[in-house]
């Protein structure tokens, strides 16, 4: 019993020196970002601007638009403008997770399903 209670109370001391996640979202509503992610063992880079209810994505050469629907501060939602095809027609829900001055991590997925992944927004401008 003796050591049962040692135990808790270094797991307490230590819980209480950790620096909780900073997530300042709004400071990360408008803004340009670049994200780069591994898709078929290939990295791959996009830049995108977000401004308002508009992000404008630059990927590959092609630019395209989506309309941004903040959910609260840090989760939104992206629709494409212009889908070409029924994969481009699915909304996109974005949670920030996580923010420091200049980036911040993230999980998204097509809205409904879940399978989601990760990844880190670096601010450029």
């Amino acid at each position: 019993m003796k050591y049962y209670l040692a135990y808790i109370l270094f797991l307490i001391t230590l819980l209480s020196c950790m620096k909780p996640v900073e997530r300042d979202c709004k400071a990360h509503k408008d803004g340009t970002y670049s994200f780069t992610m591994i898709l078929d063992k290939d990295s791959v880079s996009t830049t995108f601007t977000r401004k308002g209810n508009l992000e404008i994505d630059r990927f590959n050469g092609k630019i395209d638009s989506s309309s941004v629907r903040w959910i609260n501060d840090c989760e939104y939602v992206l629709k494409n403008l212009n889908p070409k095809n029924r994969e481009e027609e699915k909304a996109i829900h974005i949670k920030i997770l996580s923010t420091t001055d200049s980036s911040y991590t993230f999980e998204f997925s097509a809205v409904g399903e879940t399978n989601k992944l990760r990844g880190t927004a670096i601010k450029t401008h």
